[in-house]
Parts: C-alpha cells; structure tokens; sequence
C-alpha cells in the first residue's frame, strides 16, 4: 500500500498556485522534496497534515483521505517543520508530560533513548536550547510515538555534519519496516542524495520531476564539450545547457549521446541548479 498520494493537487495564494502535483510515496520508502524558497515544498507539507485546505485535487494516506478520521491519522504521523514550536518555559521533562497525553502510542522509554542518543540536553529551558537541539528535540518526539510516517521539513537544518549524519541513520533505521515511510523537504540536497528513494523537485509551484533516485542519476549525466558538438546532438538529449567562451556543458540524457563523447555523473543538486536555471 502507498503511505501517500497525491492526485492533482492545487492550492491559490494572491502571488503562489501549487498547481496540479501528483505524486505517489510507498511504504516502506523515503521521498525528498527539492525546491527553492517559495517552490511549494511547505505549502505541500501543510496541505498532507490538513493545515490547510485544498482548492482541488486529493490527498490520501494509507488509502484513506487525509481530512477522514483525522485525530487518528495524525496519531500515526511523526512530523517536524522548520520551526519545532514547543512553548520556550518547558523543559524537557515536562514536554514529555504533555507529549504522553497528546500521542496515545508514546512511549517515554523510547524518547528517553533518543534523548540519550541525540544529547539532547533535559535540564535547559527550551528557551535556552540552539537551534540545533530543538531540531534534535522536535525529532526525537516525531520518533517516539511510533509513527509510521514522517514529515519533515528542513529537519536537518542547523544541525553539524556530525549530527546530519546521526540523524540520517536515524532515518535510515526507521524506514528498515516496510511500514514505515518518509517524506523529508531539505535544503541540503546532499543529504537527501544519502538517503531518498525517490526524489521530486519543486519549481514556482509545479512538479518538474518526480522519480526514483538511482533512475534519475543513472538517466542524466553532464557532457563537456565543444559548442559545435552540442550542435550536431538531438536537441530532444538536451534538458539544459550552459554556454561560454571555453566551450559547453549540457544536462543530457545519457542513452541519447554518442559512444564517442563522455558523459559525467551528475548529483541531485547539480540536476536541480541546472533545470532551475533553464525554466528561468
């Protein structure tokens, strides 16, 4: 069963449309939202979690519309936005007081755990917390409940490579049930390299790409070359280019371009500068 689906998704702001996003998560998967600031990516966040509400199109989880049975739902969603929101008094003892009367399925052993894991410090007000450790916080309570679906959204933001890279593991073991599944929005699309099945990049409201990683790596490369040879190429291999004084660079794809010219390997940040740049 799909832990998401999205089918013609549309939402209208004065000055923003998410127009028309369809995209599927399985269970058992992790799917990275790319985009820059004002993409869509939280506007599709808070449309899943019925923050706000659809102009058309529908959302389902597990096979069952997102505005059903919400309270229930939500019980089985782990989530964490770029701003954790937890009142700046508590500590957090008491965030865990307020966390079991909030989640039926808490479990205080398992936050203790990632409290332990994470260094996440109990003592300090949430007042006094870096940005870091209320990230740190607002993941472990997301994990503590059991969840069976996380949404995160910028959930590595202002964390060091080190505890990225804890974090991610972290992830990683989540997802290890077939159950479980991930959608993560980040900026630091290295991370989402790590660690997505599927990737879907996000422009000025609209779904450029939505496939699995491996197959978009193994599919685009870059090719250096000389301005005369892009030329003699299918212009249909050609999904973006760049054009100077020393020559070409082109986003190809790679089973379109002869033997006799080499073709890079291409990372998820270098395909998203370079579809950006060629809708600009």
């Amino acid at each position: 069963m799909n832990a998401l689906q999205i089918k013609n998704a549309t939402k209208r702001y004065d000055r923003f449309q998410l127009k028309n996003l369809t995209l599927t998560l399985p269970s058992g998967c992790i799917m990275g939202l790319i985009g820059e600031n004002g993409a869509g990516k939280s506007t599709t966040i808070k449309l899943i979690l019925d923050m706000i509400h659809l102009d058309s199109g529908t959302i389902t989880l597990w096979g069952k519309k997102n505005t059903d049975h919400i309270h229930l739902t939500k019980q089985d969603i782990g989530v964490v936005l770029d701003e954790v929101g937890i009142p700046s008094c508590l500590t957090v003892k008491q965030v865990g007081n307020i966390m079991k009367h909030t989640f039926e399925n808490w479990d205080q052993s398992l936050f203790s755990h990632y409290l332990d894991k994470l260094s996440i410090p109990r003592n300090k007000p949430y007042k006094d917390f870096s940005k870091g450790n209320k990230m740190k916080l607002g993941i472990a309570i997301a994990l503590s409940h059991h969840p069976k679906l996380l949404i995160l959204d910028e959930a590595t933001s202002g964390l060091d490579p080190i505890v990225r890279d804890e974090v991610i593991n972290l992830f990683n073991e989540f997802t290890r049930d077939e159950n479980h599944s991930i959608l993560i929005s980040s900026h630091i699309i290295s991370d989402l390299e790590k660690i997505c099945d599927y990737i879907a990049f996000l422009h000025q409201g609209e779904l450029l790409l939505c496939e699995e990683k491996d197959l978009l790596l193994s599919r685009y490369g870059l090719l250096q070359c000389s301005q005369e040879q892009l030329l003699q190429l299918n212009p249909a291999a050609i999904k973006a280019k760049r054009i100077s004084a020393y020559g070409a660079e082109a986003l190809v794809l790679r089973d379109q371009i002869p033997p006799t010219l080499t073709v890079n390997p291409v990372s998820l940040e270098e395909l998203f500068i370079f579809l950006i740049k060629e809708r600009a």
